[in-house]
């Protein structure tokens, strides 16, 4: 028999030691932190992270230059594409209700690189966002002054040109995001109590430019004299419901805020449900309102709707609508710095970043040292940094973990039930069969053909018992029994959730081929219309077979929390269109994302790697391991046998000779 050389065993314990996943506590509401947060005020928190800057900006721009009075289009099918990811978020946030968000779900299912790769770009995601958020917070300022703070900078502090740099401090940005981090480190009920403020006038604010504005709307503004409903066709319609997509990325913080969650099962997918609804309405409806009060072709892209009322003879009301941008600006800014900590703090606890970062208040019980040591990173950020050079590397890491996170969410659909075990008790191999009385004397005989034979658990010789039982009741990640006479030669002998997890990547590879071709094989790439039409045929067939696979599997039916409906379809879905929205991503972003990458694997592979809890929990040795010897007239004899730190256990007979013999009837 051929042995692997040393050089390939050492690669193959590397990739084990990159791919290991996270083990989770028998208790998962058990936490360092204080679960105080209800469904309402998690719901907040949605609706915080969603509706803020880009109702006010992003409505304008997305009507004016791409879509028209379609823009409503352009929301509802963003609403929904995000729905997907947001189904997938509820589901994980339920199940496992710790903080992390993506970080956490992608470690628990699909590899510890992996994970840290993506909690690595979570991070600088929640900087930049908090960071851009707080510098459209003080130019909005700036501009109902008239620049005023922007001149007295430049003029009696300082100005610069350097490329990507703003052209002045920014210290008003800077000073509102410390004075923010300052706030939030009293503890999540200040935080919650200050969201709970901004939202309640942000949603006031909301329903009077509604209610006023639908007073002052008129339909001859969607007329064909002006353009019409959608002037620039359905190509238009999708292009803005691509930009649309980021008004919605706030919902995670909801899942970030799962442990400290009062009833997270319940709690999480109800507050993911209701704050994505509203954000929805709320695009929706106030886009339609601007677009009815004045032609959509005359909006002015930075201000539309205080400009909107302003040019109808209304400039009070653009005082309000300036109120309602600013409270919607804070909550964005407050869920910013209440997620990014979390995140750190989940990958310090978890050993792969550094463990200043775990440490929790006593008192406060949130992670201070996380909060205040980003929360100035932050501000620098706001402090030097021009807008669009923040805005340019918003979203791809944020689509990257929306795809990560639908792909756990099918991996753990068909993946058996893993827990933490202390000491040395083993699971079923199939956690739906329940435990049965043991068979007859008869049975167990022939089963062993009369010999004695060992099992290292109870629970092997239960499932060696009900053998007959679950041929017929397939265990979760198999073959469904209905298809094992046509697939079982193919796929039946694979070990449980093999199968999906290869499709899962296939469907992966075959989305990012797919939209490669579509978004770059007539311009970029050139290719003739033959050579494009098999490759989309090629990959589109390979993505739907890779569905039907997975559909052919066993999924987990335990209903206790929320699960995505229509599975594979829904998490499938998620991951195209997320993959599709990061094609249309530019190529400095591409170059921007890959060198951050770089940064994280260096903090990896030089901490992390090292540090990691779930690699020193490999390391640490079973004291004891428990043996159960099935003799041939059905009873079963205990014995205790010790586990050497290599793995070795002691031989049998001295352990048998040595243990207390406590027999176990065979029909018990």
């Amino acid at each position: 028999m051929a042995t692997c050389p040393r050089g390939c065993a050492s690669a193959v314990r590397l990739c084990q030691r990159l791919n290991r996943l996270k083990t989770l506590d028998d208790d998962m509401m058990a936490t360092s932190l204080k679960r105080c947060l209800s469904t309402v005020d998690l719901t907040l928190m949605g609706v915080g992270g969603m509706v803020g800057s880009g109702l006010y900006v992003l409505t304008g721009t997305v009507a004016k230059d791409m879509v028209g009075p379609a823009v409503i289009i352009s929301f509802l099918f963003a609403g929904f594409a995000s729905l997907l990811a947001a189904f997938c978020y509820a589901e994980f946030g339920a199940r496992i209700p710790k903080t992390g968000s993506a970080y956490m779900f992608t470690y628990v299912s699909v590899g510890e690189v992996w994970a840290f790769l993506i909690g690595w770009n979570v991070i600088l995601e929640n900087m930049i966002g908090g960071a851009a958020v707080a510098r459209a917070w003080s130019g909005y300022l700036d501009s109902i002054f008239n620049h005023a703070i922007q001149n007295f900078t430049e003029t009696h502090i300082m100005q610069w040109d350097v490329p990507f740099l703003a052209h002045y401090p920014d210290l008003l940005a800077a000073g509102i995001l410390i004075v923010a981090s300052f706030f939030i480190s009293f503890g999540v009920q200040v935080s919650s109590y200050l969201n709970h403020i901004f939202s309640t006038i942000s949603m006031g604010v909301i329903i009077f430019i509604l209610v006023f504005g639908f007073i002052l709307a008129e339909p001859a503004n969607w007329s064909q004299k002006e353009g019409g409903f959608a002037p620039f066709g359905l190509s238009g319609i999708l292009e803005g419901s691509a930009t649309c997509f980021y008004a919605f990325v706030g919902f995670d913080v909801i899942a970030s805020s799962s442990e400290e969650a009062k009833n997270p099962q319940k709690a999480v997918p109800i507050a993911t449900a209701i704050s994505l609804g509203l954000a929805s309405t709320a695009y929706m409806l106030v886009s339609a309102v601007l677009t009815l009060m004045i032609p959509w072709h005359t909006l002015d892209p930075n201000s539309a709707l205080a400009d909107a009322f302003f040019r109808r003879g209304y400039s009070w009301a653009g005082v309000i609508v300036a109120i309602g941008s600013i409270c919607a600006m804070n909550t964005v800014l407050l869920c910013n710095l209440f997620s990014l900590p979390r995140i750190v703090y989940a990958m310090a606890e978890d050993g792969l970043f550094f463990s200043i970062f775990s440490r929790v208040n006593p008192v406060t019980k949130v992670p201070v040292n996380a909060i205040l040591v980003f929360g100035i990173l932050m501000a620098t950020m706001a402090l030097i940094f021009d807008l669009e050079a923040l805005v340019q590397f918003l979203s791809i890491g944020t689509l990257l973990a929306y795809t990560f996170v639908a792909a756990s969410v099918i991996v753990l659909r068909f993946q058996p039930e893993k827990t933490s075990s202390k000491g040395t008790a083993s699971t079923s191999p199939n956690p739906n069969t329940e435990p049965s009385p043991a068979p007859s004397e008869s049975q167990t005989i022939t089963e062993d053909s009369g010999e004695l034979k060992q099992y290292e658990s109870f629970s092997d010789k239960l499932q060696l018992v009900e053998r007959q039982k679950t041929k017929e009741q397939r265990g979760v990640g198999q073959l469904k029994a209905y298809w094992e006479p046509y697939l079982g030669k193919l796929l039946g002998d694979c070990e449980p959730g093999e199968v999906v997890a290869l499709c899962v990547l296939t469907l992966i590879v075959s989305s990012v081929s797919l939209c490669v071709v579509l978004e770059f094989g007539n311009k970029q790439l050139q290719l003739p219309v033959w050579s494009f039409t098999m490759l989309v045929v090629i990959f589109s067939s390979a993505y739907v077979l890779s569905l039907v696979v997975i559909w052919l599997h066993e999924p987990q039916t335990d209903s206790k929390t929320f699960q995505v409906p229509l599975v594979p379809l829904t998490p499938g879905a998620s991951i195209l269109v997320n993959v599709f929205l990061m094609m249309k991503l530019s190529l400095l972003t591409w170059i921007r994302f890959t060198v951050w990458i770089a940064i994280g694997l260096i903090v990896y592979f030089g901490y992390g790697i090292w540090h990691s809890k779930e690699g020193m929990r490999e390391l640490q040795p079973k004291d004891m391991a428990a043996r159960y010897v099935v003799l041939p007239n059905g009873s079963l004899v205990e014995t205790v046998q010790s586990v050497q730190p290599d793995g070795q256990v002691d031989t049998p007979a001295h352990h048998i000779n040595a243990s207390m013999g406590e027999d176990y009837a065979g029909n018990r």
